[in-house]
């Protein structure tokens, strides 16, 4: 007969209950809603692919040959030399000189990330991260036993950060500085002199910044330039990837750039070290990197274009609903609108009424760290315009509902 003991649930490590990651986690009430047999709008997770946009072919077809031409064993833990030579060249074209020993290909950006973090953060250091923040870099975080450190950034100056409270929340414990520019989730760009005065900032407290920069090929108003161009010697770790300028976010591939300055030597060294202890990222898509690279970037003019389009489509229709306020975006596909919630509501009451009641699928503010009575909800605006169009009218009646319920 099987002990007492035996028949006792297996304990999880505790770092699980630190870890929380809203954009996924939302999906699970969906699927409920989805169950009882009402049909969902997915507007939640930054897929371009899962929107129509399609993965332009000359990148489909190099990986399809890389697969035929037999690459599909362990890769070199860095990533393939062409991967890297291609990544290192095209950073070197945009104004930022680094060779090809200091970029490493990763299994998308959150996996960069993540090795990043792990290089730099012991238990009980600090990361300043933007608030807003991308949930990524606090799970990561919360794994370590590392602090996440929220700056604020101001919906009343187009979501740029405070620079001034930035400051106050250094300590010694201090490591890191998260620049996420183009930002998820509020879709803003930040002006040279304020990313000057963000470089200044980790100048002076030596801090490594995360420049998370996946976003930067998709402003509106053309590719926004990387941070390390306004200074070659900064300590700046750039991460991006394949997933949405090149639309093949399935693919998982991305890439780690490390400043040329001898000060992130070790960085570099401990980040390698940790990527040993993974093996390689996928193999065959290593092989779009070059091609994305080096190839025809085309399709990138009309996805500017139609984002553009649909921000524009966003902002009007949402501003025009009484109790909602959004600030306009200027790349990516995110929004961060606000709704005057009644007293006593959260934005994920309002979130999940929404979903319950339409279909429709946003994610809380408060899963962005953002307070929950302050009544913020990120939305993916990647469908059609008319589909949008639609999608804020139901948005509109089932506010103008909600507000007025006591």
């Amino acid at each position: 007969m099987p002990t007492s003991k035996a028949m006792m649930p297996i304990p999880v490590a505790s770092r699980v209950n630190r870890f929380s990651y809203a954009i996924r986690n939302i999906v699970a009430e969906a699927r409920a809603v989805e169950a009882r047999g009402m049909r969902i709008r997915y507007m939640n997770i930054g897929d371009p692919v899962a929107a129509g946009f399609k993965t332009p072919p000359h990148l489909i077809e190099t990986v399809t040959r890389a697969m035929r031409d037999g690459h599909n064993g362990y890769l070199a833990s860095a990533g393939i030399p062409e991967a890297r030579e291609a990544v290192a060249a095209d950073y070197q074209n945009r104004g930022v000189h680094v060779s090809a020993d200091r970029v490493l290909i990763t299994t998308g950006s959150s996996e960069g990330i993540d090795i990043a973090i792990n290089a730099l953060v012991n238990e009980g250091d600090e990361v300043l991260v933007p608030l807003p923040t991308y949930p990524l870099y606090t799970a990561a975080l919360a794994k370590i036993a590392g602090e996440a450190r929220y700056y604020r950034t101001d919906p009343d100056r187009d979501w740029l950060p405070d620079l001034d409270h930035l400051r106050s929340l250094i300590t010694p414990r201090t490591r890191a500085l998260v620049v996420i520019d183009p930002n998820n989730p509020t879709g803003a760009v930040y002006p040279p002199a304020t990313r000057r005065a963000l470089i200044d900032i980790a100048e002076e407290h030596g801090l490594v910044i995360l420049a998370d920069e996946v976003y930067g090929e998709l402003g509106f108003e053309g590719r926004v330039p990387l941070l390390g161009t306004l200074d070659p010697n900064a300590p700046i770790i750039s991460s991006s990837s394949l997933s949405k300028a090149y639309l093949a976010p399935g693919w998982r591939t991305g890439w780690m750039v490390v400043a040329a300055t001898p000060r992130l030597d070790p960085v570099l060294v401990a980040m390698k070290k940790l990527a040993d202890g993974r093996l390689c990222s996928p193999g065959p898509m290593q092989y779009a990197v070059a091609a994305a690279m080096n190839g025809d970037r085309s399709h990138q003019v009309s996805l500017r274009r139609a984002l553009a389009e649909r921000a524009q489509v966003t902002t009007e229709m949402l501003n025009a609903i009484p109790g909602i306020h959004c600030v306009a975006p200027r790349a990516a596909f995110y929004v961060l609108p606000k709704i005057a919630l009644p007293p006593g509501r959260t934005d994920e009451d309002f979130v999940l009424a929404l979903l319950r009641e339409t279909g429709i699928l946003c994610v809380h503010g408060s899963g962005f760290g953002m307070a929950p009575e302050q009544g913020f909800m990120r939305i993916v605006f990647l469908a059609e315009p008319s589909e949008l169009r639609s999608l804020y009218g139901e948005i509109g009646a089932f506010t103008r509902d909600y507000l007025q319920r006591t």
